[in-house]
């Protein structure tokens, strides 16, 4: 028992590109979509029969871009600010003992051609990439526990910053929504969170920030209560 060996089942394919902008909980982006790709000795109908009769799954996952980072007995958790630290097995902090995650996403379809299985998911909170290793269903009575305690990040976080677009930013993300109808609403969810350091949130910040969304590079700035994309790029 001194060592687990755990192998991938699938893999996820999500606009997520980076740790950067990645929602920090599953749901927060709630209209994004994700799509589970089973590994070919796992892409069977017979592994999934009855899944389409439930509206979530759990997706446990593996941090792997944290592999060889290590872990440590404490933590800073962005939702405390980033300043006061919690024992890790308090917090969903990737840098564990073993860096396992879990997930509650929206299952949409199930689709199932010759030698590949896929799950299209709604809201998932992993990079692109991410290696899963296990599926179960949401079961409401069991899953669901009303009065739950959820200590230092007992209320769900709200989104805090209107997003705007620049004349230019405007232009090119309707240029792109042709062949990325979703663009705009996956700059909205992610960016609306405000994903800068928990330090960075007060005070006037007159940096310049950029992450990767799918296929684009969004450059942006935060003035008071508003995030402005500057410039929109496609790689």
């Amino acid at each position: 028992m001194n060592k687990l060996q755990l192998s991938p089942i699938a893999i996820i394919h999500s606009p997520f590109r980076e740790k950067f902008a990645t929602p920090r909980q599953a749901g927060l982006a709630p209209s994004i979509r994700a799509t589970v790709k089973f590994l070919p000795e796992y892409s069977s109908a017979e592994a999934v029969r009855g899944l389409d009769g439930f509206s979530h799954l759990w997706l446990l996952f593996v941090f792997h871009q944290h592999l060889d980072q290590g872990w440590s007995p404490t933590v800073r958790p962005p939702r405390l600010g980033g300043n006061r630290r919690v024992g890790v097995f308090a917090s969903r902090s990737p840098f564990r003992p073993n860096p396992i995650g879990l997930s509650a996403v929206t299952l949409l379809d199930i689709h199932n051609k010759p030698g590949a299985l896929t799950l299209e998911v709604q809201g998932a909170d992993l990079i692109d990439a991410t290696p899963i290793i296990d599926i179960k269903p949401y079961i409401p009575y069991a899953d669901s526990l009303p009065n739950a305690q959820g200590g230092f990040a007992g209320s769900e976080p709200q989104s805090c910053l209107e997003v705007s677009f620049s004349d230019q930013a405007r232009r090119k993300l309707i240029d792109f929504s042709v062949q990325a109808p979703e663009l705009e609403t996956l700059i909205r969810e992610t960016l609306s969170l405000d994903p800068r350091p928990a330090y960075r949130h007060q005070g006037d910040d007159q940096r310049s920030y950029g992450c990767r969304l799918d296929r684009f590079n969004i450059r942006w700035q935060v003035a008071g209560t508003q995030v402005i994309i500057s410039d929109i790029e496609i790689d």
